[in-house]
This record gives C-alpha cells, structure tokens and sequence, in this order.
C-alpha cells in the first residue's frame, strides 16, 4: 500500500488501506500512518477547536501540518489511546466511512484539559478518500467534544 501501489482502487481496496490505517493508529506509529496519506492530504477533525491567548487553533488543514501534530499530540497525552473499528463502508470511487470507537487515559494535558487520569470512550465517525493510487487524500472526522471533556472532568461554562 504505497505510491508504488499498482492494483486498481476498488471497494475492498480502498477499505484495506483504511483498515490498515487504524492498524498503524493502535500501534501509535504516527509516520506509518502518515505514509498511507498523499503529500497534501486535507485533514479536518471537525469538533478541534483549542483556545489559547491570542489564537484559536481548529483542526483544518493537511495530514503533515495539522493531523500529524495532533496525532502526535493525543498519543503523548494518552499513552493508552486506542480505537476499535465498529464498521467500514467503502465504495469504488474511494469512498470510506469508518465508525470507531476512540479511548484513552489522559496523562498530561490536552488543550486546556488538565491531566487527572481520567479514561474516556467515545464514538467518532470518518469520512476518508483514497485516490486512485490508494494513498488516502481526504480525512474528515466527527465526535462529540463535549462527551469527552465531560469523562475527563472537564466541565467548562462560557
């Protein structure tokens, strides 16, 4: 499952490389799961807005600028963190949605969550494309912030 990668993007194998995606998750190999994703692959990790003094960071971008720092990010914050893949619907056009369950023990801060050891489960649905060279060009995921800022004890009124 590389650039190099010469069998036809159909259903079953635009679903292996998603499959083996969380596979590379679960191990936390970051770089292996950003190898599975074009150069520019566009990232969005709809519900990710962290505040800070004078920015707001959102989770829009590309797998290189954006997912791979938060990927980073939540694997350090939760040494734990795993995923359990409940379904995966692909199509042959490249289409692939995947609902997962998402689960950790935070041990350090993530955002303005302050680490109290706390575990959190969480389903979370994605939408990925594969282009033609099975390389994935599109992630697009979506979950409930505030159910998991509720698990880790983080109740935060405006």
């Amino acid at each position: 499952m590389t650039a190099l990668d010469t069998r036809p993007r159909t259903a079953e194998s635009a679903g292996e490389v998603v499959t083996e995606f969380f596979t590379r998750y679960r191990a936390h190999d970051v770089n292996a799961m950003t190898d599975l994703c074009a150069i520019n692959a566009a990232f969005s990790y709809v519900p990710v807005e962290l505040w800070g003094k004078q920015r707001v960071l959102r989770g829009d971008g590309t797998v290189g600028t954006i997912g791979k720092p938060l990927w980073t990010g939540l694997i350090n914050s939760f040494p734990n963190l795993t995923n359990t893949v409940r379904t995966i619907t692909a199509n042959d056009e490249g289409d692939v949605v995947v609902e997962a369950d998402i689960a950790g023990t935070q041990q350090l801060a993530w955002g303005l969550i302050a680490p109290a050891g706390k575990d959190y489960s969480e389903p979370h649905l994605f939408v990925f494309h594969v282009g033609a060279d099975l390389l994935i060009d599109s992630i697009t995921a979506y979950w409930n912030d505030a159910g998991i800022s509720q698990q880790l004890g983080h109740n935060e009124v405006d």
